[in-house]
C-alpha cells in the first residue's frame, strides 16, 4: 500500500486495536491510532527533508498555569487544562525560534507523524506561492491553463487565485457528517473510503471532473476541499512535476525541515493535497516560523518572498467582504481567508492554519509566537475546542511577549 518503500510503518496491535475497516478508521477506537499512521493501511508519497535541518533555540517558561477564558461562557481552565480536555495528541510554542514548550501524549512522539487534515491546503497554498514568485506559475490565469482536463467542469473560467482563495463557484458541499456530499464522494474516488456511488470515478482529477457550476467565480467566500485538490493538479501542469516533490524542493527542503512528510494519493499517484500531508510536529513549527520572520527559516535564510508574506497577512482589497459574505456562518466575525490561511478576527497580525479533528498552526507576526497542536477530536467540527484553542495560544502569547510567561 505505501508508494515509498522506506517508508515508516507501524501496527495498529501496538496500540492494542485491529487494523481499521476502510469506512471506519475516521471514528473511535480508531482514529487516534489512524491520524499517525496513515501510511500503513493506505497510500502515500514522500515529501523529502534535504541534508539540511534548521536549528530551534530554547526560553524557559511557563506556560501550563497560565489562565485562558472561555470562549464564550463566564469561566476559565488552564492552558494545561485546555490541552488535555481538547484530546490533544501534541502541541508546541516557539517565540523568535526558540521553543518556550513542547507536549506530546499517547503514542505520538517527536518525529512521529500526524495527519494534517486540511493544514495541507496552507501548505499547498504557499507551495503555490514560491511558484507565482518563481514566475513558473501565473495567480491571474485560468485553472484550466494549466489542468486541460478541466475544461468542460465547473471550473471552467475560475482563476488560479480564486483557488487560494477558496472563493469560485463551483458546486461542492463540505458536509462532513453527510456521506454523500463531495467532500465524501471525493474520498471514495481516491480510496479513503469504500465506493458506495458507482458514478463516482476512480482517480481524483476525473472525480473534479465532474463537479459542475453554481455561482460565479471571484464571489463570495466559500470553503471548499476539492479548490486545493485543483491547486495541485494547477502546481503540476506548471512545474511537470510531481506537487509532493515541488513542495519537498520549494518548501520542506529550504525551511530545513528535520524529517521527511508524505502525502495521501489516489490509484494512479495524484496527491489529496485538500487534506492528506502528515508530518511531524516540530517541521509544523518551522513552517509557521516562515510567516512571523518575513519569510526566513530559522537559520535566517530567505525561503518565502517578503510580499508573499505581506499579502498574506495584507489580504485582498475584498478579501474580509467576500468572507462576510459567505454562505455557510465562519464564527469568525471580521476576519477573512487568504492564500490558504483564516483570519479569525478583524486583526490582520493573527493567521492560523487548521484542519478538522483540531489541527492548528497558530502564527502572531506582533509577538514572533508559533503555536502547533495536533489532535484527535471524535468530530470533525468543534466550535468549542476550536477557540478555546485559539484563546489557549493567545494567551501564551501575549504572556511570553510581555515577560509574563
Amino acid at each position: 500500500m505505501i508508494a515509498d518503500a522506506d517508508a515508516a510503518m507501524s501496527t495498529p496491535a501496538e496500540a492494542g486495536i485491529e487494523m481499521p475497516p476502510l469506512d471506519q478508521w475516521q471514528f473511535a477506537p480508531y482514529l487516534q491510532w489512524s491520524m499517525q499512521n496513515i501510511q500503513s493501511f493506505l497510500p502515500v508519497r514522500q515529501i523529502r527533508r534535504g541534508v539540511r535541518s534548521t536549528e530551534f533555540g530554547f526560553r524557559a517558561a511557563e506556560l501550563g498555569t497560565l489562565s485562558v477564558a472561555h470562549p464564550w461562557e463566564d469561566r476559565h481552565a488552564s492552558f494545561a487544562e485546555v490541552m488535555a480536555m481538547t484530546d490533544t495528541d501534541g502541541w508546541m510554542m516557539t517565540v523568535g525560534g526558540a521553543v518556550v514548550g513542547e507536549e506530546y501524549f499517547g503514542t505520538l512522539a517527536p518525529g512521529g507523524m500526524h495527519l494534517l487534515m486540511s493544514v495541507s491546503k496552507s501548505l499547498t497554498a504557499t507551495t503555490a506561492g514560491l511558484l507565482a514568485a518563481s514566475g513558473e506559475l501565473d495567480l491571474d490565469r485560468p485553472v484550466t491553463d494549466y489542468v486541460p482536463r478541466l475544461e468542460g467542469s465547473g471550473y471552467d473560467g475560475a482563476l488560479v487565485r480564486h483557488l487560494v482563495d477558496m472563493r469560485t463557484g463551483v458546486r461542492f458541499s463540505e458536509e462532513y457528517l453527510n456521506d454523500g456530499a463531495e467532500v465524501r464522494l471525493l474520498e471514495e474516488a481516491i480510496g479513503w473510503a469504500p465506493k458506495r456511488h458507482a458514478e463516482v470515478p476512480d482517480t481524483l482529477l476525473d472525480f473534479l471532473a465532474t463537479l459542475g457550476q453554481q455561482g460565479p467565480h471571484g464571489g463570495a467566500f466559500d470553503y471548499k476541499s476539492c479548490e486545493t485538490d485543483a491547486l495541485g493538479f494547477v502546481i503540476e501542469g506548471a512545474t511537470g512535476q510531481s506537487a509532493a516533490d515541488v513542495m519537498s524542493e520549494r518548501l520542506w527542503q529550504p525551511m530545513g525541515a528535520e524529517f521527511d512528510a508524505h502525502v495521501g494519493v489516489d490509484s494512479v499517484g495524484s496527491g489529496m493535497f485538500d487534506g492528506g500531508v502528515s508530518a511531524a510536529l516540530r517541521d509544523l513549527a518551522r513552517f509557521g516560523n516562515l510567516f512571523v520572520s518575513r519569510g526566513a527559516a530559522l537559520d535566517g535564510a530567505a525561503v518565502l518572498p517578503e510580499w508573499w508574506v505581506d499579502d498574506t497577512f495584507a489580504g485582498g482589497p475584498d478579501s474580509r467582504e467576500a468572507f462576510a459574505n459567505a454562505a455557510e456562518p465562519t464564527l469568525m466575525p471580521g476576519g477573512m481567508y487568504r492564500n490558504g490561511f483564516w483570519f479569525p478576527g478583524e486583526s490582520g497580525d493573527v493567521m492560523l492554519a487548521l484542519g478538522i479533528h483540531g489541527q492548528m498552526i497558530y502564527m502572531n507576526r506582533l509577538t514572533g509566537v508559533v503555536g502547533v497542536k495536533v489532535s484527535s477530536w471524535p468530530t470533525p467540527q468543534n466550535a468549542e475546542r476550536l477557540f478555546w484553542t485559539l484563546r489557549a495560544f493567545d494567551a501564551a502569547s501575549w504572556a511570553l511577549s510581555s515577560g509574563a510567561a
